[in-house]
């Protein structure tokens, strides 16, 4: 089962990029949509990440992504207009401020959580943990925590649809379209799937301790992560688009 984090391999220009020269985009793109207050600019940041995410072969992790987002930008759309009663009235309880304010809340939804899953899906979890070591200076123990966590997300994903799929053979039906229903459903699945982390998690603990976790530096890495010309053009560009974003 492929998960949206899973690397994509690639040997374009973002996958040659020093990792937290990646992670540096996504916060750069993340912050630069959070400042922005213009249709043009917001629409403008979520095009740049379809198409670096075209331009690295992530595209159809982003178009999965957005199915999931779309659904709940509506309802945060639904939710605004329903809170934000100023303006002139369009329709019902319907204001221009508030069709202005839910659909800018929404593309700032999409902006904001496809950059991060783009820049995952082209870099290593390995080479990232090194990399926020020796050049941000991070102890490898909160890079390492911060990596697992990751890994961990299509694990406890594949647990979850095994234990669906174990309850859809004994005649339990999740298809249902019954938000409440489902909820009563899903609720006794959080048992065996904590059982299971708790489990995966102590392995992983031993394995790690095992292998002498508690020893590692930052030169233990035997590959290092040193800043090229590319990746100091591309931090200026980072930079350059936060300032874009809060001019706009």
């Amino acid at each position: 089962m492929t998960s949206v984090i899973d690397y994509v391999p690639g040997d374009t220009l973002l996958h040659r990029l020093n990792p937290v020269t990646k992670l540096a985009v996504a916060v750069a793109v993340i912050v630069a949509t959070l400042l922005a207050d213009t249709y043009p600019l917001l629409v403008g940041l979520i095009a740049l990440t379809l198409a670096l995410g075209a331009y690295a072969g992530a595209l159809r992790r982003l178009t999965s992504l957005l199915k999931v987002l779309v659904p709940l930008a509506a309802i945060m759309l639904a939710l605004q207009t329903a809170v934000v009663r100023t303006g002139a009235p369009v329709a019902a309880w319907i204001t221009v401020d508030g069709l202005v304010t839910g659909s800018k809340a929404c593309l700032r939804l999409l902006g904001v959580a496809m950059p991060l899953i783009l820049m995952l899906s082209v870099t290593k979890m390995g080479d990232l943990a090194n990399a926020c070591v020796e050049v941000l200076h991070v102890p490898y123990r909160y890079a390492f925590t911060f990596t697992t966590a990751l890994r961990f997300v299509p694990v406890f994903s594949q647990e979850m649809t095994a234990i669906m799929e174990a309850q859809t053979a004994r005649g339990v039906e999740y298809d249902t379209r019954n938000p409440f229903r489902k909820l009563r459903l899903m609720l006794p699945m959080c048992v065996p799937l904590l059982v299971s982390s708790v489990g995966k998690t102590d392995a992983t603990a031993l394995a790690a301790e095992q292998r002498g976790f508690y020893l590692r530096t930052r030169e233990s890495s035997y590959r290092r992560y040193p800043l090229v010309a590319r990746d100091w053009a591309t931090l200026a560009c980072c930079v350059a688009l936060v300032a874009i974003g809060a001019a706009l």
